[in-house]
């Protein structure tokens, strides 16, 4: 119930808000995390690094996605242009002679995402072990 105050002819009642309580909590809270900042320590995340394996894979496929989402299976020099479904086929006849063999997969810049991935995931579901993604780095575009 609002406190009335009674000042000559007729009583008024007082509709402030006391704001002095809550400064008091804002300057504890301040206080508080102000000392308890600097003992908190940093978390650091380990962020995976590129670099170069162990041993070098012995034949490099290569799987060439391009602007129109067509798929080029480059083994050495030669050049195949093949379908989504026969991509995985092909991709473990020509590892089958290599020891250590690699897939890299190279798309254009504008080709989607999700081209990408398909192609990962249909190598990956044949039983294609190491399957990686070509980077180019920025200073080297053409």
């Amino acid at each position: 119930m609002p406190s009335t105050m009674s000042r000559g002819r007729g009583r008024r009642t007082i509709s402030e808000i006391n704001m002095v309580p809550f400064i008091d909590v804002m300057l504890v809270l301040l206080i508080i995390f102000m000392v308890t900042a600097p003992l908190i320590a940093p978390s650091v995340i380990d962020l995976p690094s590129v670099g170069r394996a162990a041993k070098q894979p012995d034949q490099v496929v290569q799987v060439v996605i391009g602007k129109d989402e067509s798929l080029d299976l480059k083994i050495k020099d030669k050049t195949t242009r093949l379908g989504i479904r026969d991509i995985a086929a092909a991709v473990k006849n020509a590892q089958a002679g290599a020891a250590n063999p690699a897939v890299v997969i190279s798309a254009d810049r504008s080709v989607k995402y999700e081209v990408v991935v398909k192609v990962m995931d249909t190598l990956q579901r044949a039983g294609v072990q190491r399957v990686g993604l070509s980077v180019q780095l920025a200073n080297q575009a053409p």
